[in-house]
């Protein structure tokens, strides 16, 4: 069996690498060949027209294509062409979208903060009117109590999340980040104090839960590892698994890391569902090698 592995041309660094060399080497150990290419050197090859790609494919006979980037054209194009693409184009194009993400999620009762999103707007304005971002303030505070999360509808590793504190800041941000869209959402004490923060990261593959850690942050609301957040090993509850699966099954996902907050009334609920969740963190965590069971799972599903 030969694949793809895709990652992106623009994100480079160690953590990528090693990402790169986890996934390479798990597909190696287990009888798998994977062929790495970044997104600019796959489309380069697969040059128009369709006969020649199709010829591309065919020639290194590729029988699927494992998609670790968020490039949705080139994920829909290698789908037109027949390919067997892990994750699908339209499970990364949803969640890459938070907005995407918690309208899908919706539709299930999956359990989440409070969400809304701003309106599209196609450029930054000159100057902004009574609408917005004033009037949507006043709309906001009326479903939302301060403070309110807020975040870049694209964004990852925690960068684009926000703490509004009041009119003033919200404002302010909304100002900021505009034309960028966003999602509002309550603020989930995961903290008895409210100081600080705790999520869980629940990797997702197949229909199993396959590790999991908790992670918390003594100084800052979001408690990505990235941001200077703890880590230690976890064992989620059968709630917890439960609407994990139940979300990644809603997101068509065929493997995840799903980011579940826990109330003060120890209540999980949906933060975030990361289609390329990185994994390394959690290995050194735990020590269980999400690349695995991502090649069990792609093998399994072309048997």
């Amino acid at each position: 069996m030969k694949g793809i592995l895709v990652t992106n041309s623009f994100l480079v660094g160690k953590k990528f690498d090693d990402l790169t060399l986890f996934i390479m080497q798990s597909a190696k150990a287990r009888g798998v060949t994977l062929l790495s290419l970044t997104n600019s050197k796959l489309i380069q090859k697969l040059s128009f027209p369709k006969s020649a790609s199709l010829e591309f494919l065919k020639n290194e006979g590729i029988d699927f294509v494992l998609f670790w980037d968020k490039d949705i054209r080139l994920a829909s194009y290698l789908e037109a062409l027949g390919m067997r693409v892990f994750n699908s184009s339209k499970a990364i194009e949803v969640c890459d979208d938070k907005s995407l993400t918690y309208i899908k999620l919706c539709e299930s009762g999956i359990p989440m903060p409070k969400t809304t999103f701003s309106p599209k707007m196609f450029f930054r304005p000159d100057s902004f009117s009574k609408d917005y971002p004033e009037g949507f303030v006043l709309s906001l505070e009326r479903a939302l109590p301060y403070p309110i999360v807020v975040k870049e509808c694209y964004g990852s590793f925690g960068y684009q999340v926000y703490l509004a504190k009041d009119r003033e800041e919200l404002t302010k941000l909304m100002a900021d980040l505009a034309p960028k869209p966003l999602v509002f959402q309550e603020f989930i004490k995961t903290t008895p104090n409210g100081a600080g923060g705790r999520d869980l990261r629940l990797h997702v593959v197949g229909e199993r839960v396959v590790t999991a850690m908790e992670r918390r942050s003594s100084d800052d609301f979001r408690a990505n590892v990235t941001n200077g957040g703890k880590m230690s090993p976890y064992t989620p509850s059968k709630e917890e698994e439960s609407i994990a699966l139940a979300a990644c099954s809603k997101l068509g996902l065929d493997f995840a890391g799903v980011d579940l907050l826990v109330n003060e009334n120890g209540e999980p609920l949906i933060c975030e569902v990361n289609s390329n969740a990185h994994f390394v963190n959690i290995f050194s965590c735990t020590g269980v090698n999400v690349a695995d069971f991502i090649i069990d799972h792609i093998a399994k599903e072309l048997s």
